[in-house]
């Protein structure tokens, strides 16, 4: 399954590999990779596919299951496409409370005891996913776990995730995505080297001096 999403992903172009350009992240960290899940929406073959894989995934990993919760926003699409395939009830936490209205966290209905399933669509540091999960335990659900498309694969993320208490499962990794990448020509395989040099520790840019 991982090599299947992989090939979706790089196909449609969700997934930017570019080791000798690195992207810049919000926090500043350079990055060979950039990933943007939300082209999938647009991809009709990938986004049969994928959505259909989260589904299955979800169903596999955690039958129990009652409502799917989307991360915002990202994650929103893809856990609504996820619960209309499963037939169960979704909704969304936001990343904070509205000033408005009820001033909700949490959009659609949540009964407390109720087993819920995170949908995001990548995992890095685990940060926004763990804030979510925290938002719903404290409204009193259950969550199981939770289901990403993506993940980086970082111990930082894998790290902070543990110590949360949640279990993750994605469909597919940097791992795969970087050895499909070198499989079609997209990038080297020396490229992989310094893509997973980048995946172990983030923080030190020395990946980008390791030149072939």
């Amino acid at each position: 399954m991982e090599t299947v999403i992989a090939r979706h992903l790089l196909e449609i172009g969700a997934v930017f590999l570019r080791p000798e350009e690195p992207f810049t992240w919000a926090s500043g960290i350079k990055s060979p990779i950039y990933t943007d899940n939300r082209l999938i929406l647009t991809a009709p073959e990938a986004r049969e596919r994928v959505e259909s894989k989260l589904a299955f995934t979800i169903k596999q990993h955690y039958p129990e299951v009652e409502v799917l919760m989307g991360t915002a926003t990202a994650g929103i699409a893809h856990a609504a496409i996820a619960a209309h395939l499963m037939g169960l009830p979704m909704g969304y936490v936001r990343s904070g409370a509205k000033d408005h209205g009820r001033q909700n966290r949490i959009e659609g209905k949540l009964t407390p005891g109720q087993k819920v399933v995170v949908v995001e669509d990548l995992i890095s540091t685990g940060g926004s996913v763990i804030t979510t999960v925290e938002a719903l335990r404290e409204a009193g659900a259950e969550v199981l776990g939770v289901v990403s498309i993506f993940t980086y694969g970082m111990q930082r993320g894998k790290d902070a995730l543990a110590k949360a208490g949640i279990e993750a499962v994605s469909l597919t990794n940097l791992d795969s995505v970087a050895a499909v990448a070198a499989e079609e020509g997209y990038i080297s395989e020396h490229d992989v080297a310094r893509i997973l040099a980048f995946r172990d520790n983030p923080s030190d840019e020395s990946w980008m001096e390791k030149r072939a």
